[in-house]
């Protein structure tokens, strides 16, 4: 979960930018959290309105040579961190007047073209789709965990319906031979009973190892959890989805502490419960016409957003029950 899908390496679109911008409105001044810098796509335009600070994050090391050229022309209003988001409660932010939060759950075109990540079916070479800060590779997963585990990452981190045959054919295939990109690939298209005409077949598989080698789903969670805390109080939490899994994580977090009752750990006793966002739209924003025609990567972008309506610092939500069986997958990487 990095920064924006781009169709050109030599430009760059931040998805649903004019949008995100009129909704955190830096006109006003105030601190910004972008999540996931990439190439500095939201941080730059930003920057442009005076009073305002960004803190940028981004867990691929790749993205400080953006960084350091925001810096040389904001130094004093710029700070970048080579950290998860999962990380933000470790910022020191006390003194900071965080007024929004931003997350664009996509990838590059730099990133995905990068062969030493090897995110890409058409890569040749290694599997590896670490972004950075990993504990292990998807050489190892798909080398190293059993039939039924690989199948069930495949089936509920990619939606694949071929999940058992591709990975009974993994585990058969790997007792032989070396399982590179190019022999991954293969072994999923012999696999698939039904070619898709529009996706390639090894779309789904690919997309769900790279959720599992990043651990991507708990990194949103407790990403969302602790944006929840340091944003202030009315300050702006957006985030840009790209695949339904995503969107349906952010969907219930905004929902159930807007529509649900919550109360902070500290809260007296016998007080009444509130709802500690405020949802304006029940229905995500997605992009324009004009903008898919310039950047047809973000026709399946996703934005929703939600204000910060009481100055909890803890507070309680079901997020990490309500997703407990996908956190028990990723779990799986415990013997790697």
């Amino acid at each position: 979960m990095m920064a924006t899908i781009i169709p050109d390496m030599r430009d760059h679109y931040p998805v649903l930018l004019t949008e995100i911008i009129s909704i955190i409105t830096p006109q006003y001044g105030g601190t910004f959290i972008d999540c996931t810098f990439g190439q500095g796509g939201y941080t730059k335009r930003i920057l442009k309105f005076e009073n305002t600070k960004v803190i940028a994050l981004d867990r691929d090391l790749e993205s400080l040579k953006k960084a350091e050229e925001i810096q040389k022309e904001f130094k004093h209003r710029f700070l970048f961190q080579n950290i998860k988001f999962s990380e933000l409660t470790n910022l020191k932010l006390k003194d900071e007047n965080i007024k929004g939060i931003i997350f664009d759950l996509g990838y590059s075109y730099t990133q995905i073209k990068d062969p030493k990540k090897g995110l890409s079916f058409e890569t040749i070479g290694e599997l590896n789709m670490r972004m950075g800060i990993n504990d292990f590779s998807a050489k190892e997963a798909i080398n190293n965990l059993d039939e039924k585990e690989l199948a069930q990452i495949f089936k509920y981190f990619g939606d694949e319906k071929d999940s058992n045959r591709i990975a009974h054919n993994i585990v058969e295939d790997r007792g032989t031979r070396k399982i590179t990109t190019e022999e991954l690939v293969r072994i999923i298209e012999s696999s698939k009973r039904k070619k898709n005409q529009k996706t390639h077949s090894a779309t789904k598989v690919f997309q769900a190892l790279r959720i599992f080698v990043n651990k991507e789903i708990s990194e949103l969670i407790y990403g969302l959890i602790n944006a929840a805390k340091v944003v202030k109080k009315d300050g702006i939490i957006a985030v840009v989805t790209f695949h339904s899994l995503e969107d349906k994580i952010v969907k219930y977090f905004f929902k159930s502490l807007s529509e649900n009752k919550s109360i902070s750990r500290y809260m007296p006793k016998g007080k009444e419960k509130v709802n500690l966002f405020k949802s304006i739209n029940k229905k995500p924003i997605s992009p324009s016409e004009e903008e898919i025609k310039q950047n047809p990567p973000s026709r399946s972008a996703k934005l929703r957003y939600v204000i910060k309506k009481e100055d909890f610092y803890n507070f309680e939500t079901d997020i990490l029950e309500k997703f407990d069986y996908l956190i028990k997958i990723e779990n799986f990487s415990k013997k790697l």
